[in-house]
């Protein structure tokens, strides 16, 4: 049997040069395109990356009833009436974001009905923490048939304490508890920018709350909520991708539209592994990798530090520094590591032990190579840059769900990569696949 799908062809060993421009936030546009839903008028958000979860996000809110319509980069939305509470499976299976959508839907209509929440193949991340929150402040939960029904006894109004620090968790019950009479307290709230994001654009809509950015949030429901006009946050994600992509490459490159307070864990990492980085304003810096690099250890953690979402793009750029490293996921220990098997396929010395990967840096080979989620699709795009010949990385309709246009991005900084079909076929009884792969063009 043969399938076509989609493949980056990548022509590694090529350093990185130029200057890019950094997105504005995947992760902190989803939530505030969820906040649009608490108010009748119009909210626009401003440069949007044209990713498949941001249009996924903005299917969900067209069956709630919105409207959504594009001018460029920029997304207008306007739910002046709700006319479904209920989220689809088709929409919700294929991104977890999408649980959130529990919170303005209570706030705004005291009832929701959401499917189990699906999204990337790395494994389970538990969503019991947002049942019990909304538990605690008296909301009626209902499990049938696969879905939870979720409806308001009365004005949310209490005390929710997370057993641990939960972006998604937090995010649900800001958005739940914005709207309304009643006074929630949020202790133990994650601290992640994307959180801060949320709730400055919710109060710029008449929301009052307070202690974003602290492990106590207090949120005292606002009886109206109106439109905004507003601009998301960097990607501090894409951004940390990038400069370890450049490392990788020992390369030299401008990054602009950043925001070092989001980076500064990752800057430090840079700092102690021998990259140099100068910051040229108050948004940009030179990140130069061109000098001898030496090996580090990461530990994965909440905000502020090393985010889980650069766990496996710092693998990659590890491969390639002579010495031993170390990579200890803390965050999602389990099931972070599926992109471990093709790192060793491309030469890499690597040793998995429980939640800790040891590395023993070198010179990676080309490879063809397979992403299952987002930033394992990442970080093998680091790896293939960095390696001599030609590797095909498949799997882009992750890599597409977090990197806006990257082989285009890529190309601009000199490296040597296209979008193009290939054929997959399945062969033989042991159910491996070969790729038929077309020559450089």
């Amino acid at each position: 049997m043969v399938k076509i799908q989609d493949a980056y062809i990548i022509n590694g060993g090529q350093p990185l040069a130029g200057e890019i421009k950094i997105n504005t936030a995947k992760n902190s546009a989803l939530f505030l395109m969820l906040a649009a839903l608490l108010t009748k008028e119009e909210v626009i958000l401003r440069d949007l990356p044209k990713l498949t979860d941001i249009m996924l996000m903005a299917d969900m809110l067209e069956h709630f009833g919105a409207k959504v319509k594009w001018h460029e980069r920029d997304l207008y939305i306007k739910a002046e009436k709700l006319t479904s509470t209920k989220a689809p499976y088709h929409l919700v299976g294929k991104m977890r974001a999408s649980f959130v959508a529990i919170g303005p839907l209570l706030g705004r209509c005291d009832e929701s009905t959401m499917p189990m929440p699906g999204g990337c193949a790395w494994g389970p991340r538990p969503i019991d923490r947002h049942i019990k929150a909304f538990a605690d402040l008296g909301v009626e939960i209902i499990e049938e048939a696969g879905d939870f029904m979720f409806k308001k006894q009365g004005p949310l109004d209490g005390i929710v304490e997370f057993e641990a620090p939960t972006v998604g968790g937090t995010e649900n019950v800001i958005l739940a508890a914005a709207l309304g009479e009643g006074k929630v307290i949020i202790e133990n709230a994650a601290l992640e920018p994307e959180i801060v994001d949320l709730v400055d654009m919710l109060n710029a809509m008449g929301a009052k709350i307070t202690g974003a950015g602290t492990r106590t949030i207090v949120i005292d429901s606002a009886k109206e909520l109106h439109g905004v006009d507003f601009r998301p946050i960097p990607d501090r994600i894409e951004a940390g991708t990038l400069m370890l992509a450049v490392a990788a490459t020992r390369g030299k490159v401008v990054f602009k539209a950043v925001n070092f307070e989001h980076l500064d864990s990752v800057i430090k990492k840079c700092y102690e592994a021998g990259i140099k980085i100068e910051k040229l304003d108050d948004s940009s810096f030179e990140l130069d990798a061109t000098g001898k690099l030496y090996p580090l250890d990461i530990v994965t953690k909440e905000y502020p530090g090393i985010a889980t979402d650069l766990q496996a793009p710092f693998g990659a750029f590890l491969v390639t520094v002579e010495g031993t490293s170390t990579v200890e996921e803390t965050v999602y220990p389990l099931h972070r590591f599926k992109h471990v098997a093709d790192l060793e396929r491309m030469g890499a010395e690597l040793s998995l032990k429980e939640s800790t990967l040891t590395i023993n840096g070198g010179k990676l080979i080309a490879e063809q190579l397979h992403a299952i989620d987002i930033r394992a699709g990442g970080a093998l795009i680091i790896a293939a840059l960095a390696a001599k010949g030609t590797s095909t990385v498949t799997g882009v309709e992750f890599i597409e769900r977090g990197y806006e246009e990257i082989d285009r991005r890529l190309r601009e900084l000199g490296a040597d990569i296209h979008k193009s079909e290939i054929a997959k076929s399945i062969t033989g009884t042991d159910g491996l696949s070969k790729l038929s792969i077309p020559p450089i063009s």
